[in-house]
């Protein structure tokens, strides 16, 4: 399965992982600092979310994209079941 982000898509994601990036390098330079454990741990999961909503909008894009190859008869030689079971694996990878 082949990822083609286009446009406004591709530019989200990459600003969701840019923010993550930032929130885990705030992370690391929490640590080093010494701060307070409960703050760490807030910027923590903030990175984390911020990650998951990369995925999810990837997810999503491909599941849009299969089911419109699969409309317009553009199959890979992979059946929609196994096409289903391949994203559905995947979405729960992020749960």
């Amino acid at each position: 399965m082949e990822l083609d982000l286009a446009g406004a898509e591709l530019k989200a994601v990459l600003n969701r992982l840019r923010r993550a990036q930032g929130q885990i390098s705030g992370v690391i330079r929490m640590i080093e600092e010494g701060r307070d454990c409960e703050e760490v741990v807030m910027q923590l999961a903030a990175a984390s979310r911020a990650l998951d909503r990369a995925g999810f909008a990837i997810i999503a894009t491909g599941l849009q994209q299969c089911v419109a190859d699969i409309e317009a008869g553009r199959s890979t030689g992979e059946d929609a079941e196994q096409m289903r079971a391949r994203l559905e694996k995947l979405f729960l990878s992020l749960a």
